[in-house]
């Protein structure tokens, strides 16, 4: 049997926070996400970004940046709008989200880009 990692988050220490299940992963490389992003169009869902501030990051509301990206099967152009998004609001967490049609739920989420606590 292995050992169970305890992973160090803390409340106050917003650097420490998890927020999903990559999050306990080592971050993610651009070929790593771009993957992700080619997952989630190959899935038919629907990409969207969402962006909060590293404080605010574990309240279920966050900022949607422009609309959901309906039928988009541009990795390039996703890839770009989480880009954007990021330099919008450089201190913020951004989120990039696969919405699945057919179960009318999330399919998939990540954070993208860490901003930093003020």
């Amino acid at each position: 049997m292995s050992d169970v990692q305890d992973y160090k988050s803390s409340l106050s220490d917003t650097s420490s926070r998890k927020f999903e299940t990559f999050s306990y992963l080592p971050e993610m490389n651009d070929k790593q996400i771009r993957e992700q992003v080619q997952y989630i169009v190959s899935k038919g869902w629907n990409p969207a970004i969402e962006h909060s501030e590293p404080e605010n990051a574990t309240s279920n509301f966050w900022y949607m940046w422009k609309l959901p990206m309906f039928g988009e099967t541009d990795v390039d152009r996703i890839l770009n709008e989480a880009e954007a998004c990021h330099k919008a609001h450089p201190k913020n967490h951004v989120k990039l989200i696969g919405f699945d049609n057919y179960a009318q739920s999330k399919g998939t989420e990540m954070i993208v880009y860490r901003g930093k606590a003020v």
